[in-house]
């Protein structure tokens, strides 16, 4: 098993509970080389980019960002990604650090079932990189407005003139698109979003497109510098001109899922948080049990009719 570990974050407990489970089943961990430091010596250090080439499954110990890095990391050759909680808001991990045992247990047996995510694979100005979130075109601070034309399959539909120009998968729907007012897409759906964030002319709403359908941003003369974003990982601090060419890939990524419905269920309560209406027995529903328990013996009974 391939450890991928937030860039920043202590993860010396988590990493902890793995390794002792791992020896107790005689399962080899790895980790990339420049993270050796912040693992126990058991666990075997190989080169990044021969992370997921030696290992059966990912397991992804942070938030979104880290578990991103993970589904990037094995683009080539997609792998089950198991992401361990340590991020504020996570859409795309699946358990928290006291829940692992049971869930390295259940990874082990093949007790889970896999849900596929699609990637953005783009050729940014010569560059092959992928995206499962979004690639984003965006303006610097005090340098005018980003300015570049839409192609989809060669046939120009017109320009964008604003401060960002946001390209999203489903999954990315509920992060940079979405605060640029996108509409959020289905998990369950296949399609690209290109929103503007804050136009000025052109191009002014989200056009959502279909996957076969090639797209192609190409900067113009007159367009500011602008910042390449991948993921939120900037990949190019100042082009000036170029082009970005996207296609949507499906079965890009294999995340691990011990219960679908209730992964459905922390999302739906996650998406609360971005202004969705949520009932308050909806919310009763996604407490852990015990909490349930303690909250339902704290409610005063129904006064009588």
């Amino acid at each position: 098993m391939g450890l991928v570990l937030h860039p920043t974050r202590d993860v010396a407990e988590v990493v902890g509970i793995i390794e002792r489970w791992a020896s107790r089943h005689r399962i080899t961990l790895l980790v990339r080389a420049e993270d050796r430091r912040r693992v126990p010596s058991g666990v075997a250090p190989v080169p990044a980019e021969e992370l997921a080439a030696h290992a059966d499954a990912l397991i992804s110990i942070g938030g979104d960002g880290t578990m991103l890095g993970a589904l990037r990391m094995a683009v080539h050759d997609p792998k089950p990604v198991l992401g361990v909680h340590l991020g504020r808001l996570g859409f795309l991990v699946e358990v928290e650090p006291p829940d692992l045992p049971e869930a390295l247990s259940r990874l082990l047996a093949k007790d889970f079932t896999i849900e596929s995510h699609a990637c953005l694979a783009c050729d940014v100005c010569g560059d092959d990189v992928v995206a499962f979130n979004d690639i984003a075109l965006v303006r610097q601070p005090g340098s005018g407005f980003v300015t570049a034309t839409l192609a989809v399959d060669g046939q120009r539909y017109g320009y964008y003139r604003c401060d960002a120009l946001v390209v999203s998968t489903p999954t990315g729907s509920t992060a940079y698109s979405y605060a640029a007012g996108g509409p959020l897409i289905s998990p369950a759906a296949d399609a690209v979003v290109v929103t503007p964030s804050a136009p000025m002319a052109g191009i002014s709403r989200s056009v959502v497109l279909a996957p076969e359908e090639s797209i192609r941003l190409e900067l113009q003369p007159n367009s500011a510098a602008v910042a390449v974003e991948m993921d939120g990982l900037v990949i190019n601090e100042a082009a000036t001109e170029g082009t970005v060419q996207i296609r949507y890939r499906r079965d890009a990524g294999r995340v691990v899922r011990f219960d679908a419905r209730r992964y459905q269920e922390r999302n739906q309560l996650k998406l609360s948080l971005l202004d969705l209406p949520f009932l308050p027995d909806q919310l009763r529903e996604l407490l852990p049990e015990e909490l349930r328990r303690e909250r339902d013996q704290r409610q005063p009974p129904d006064p009588p009719c």
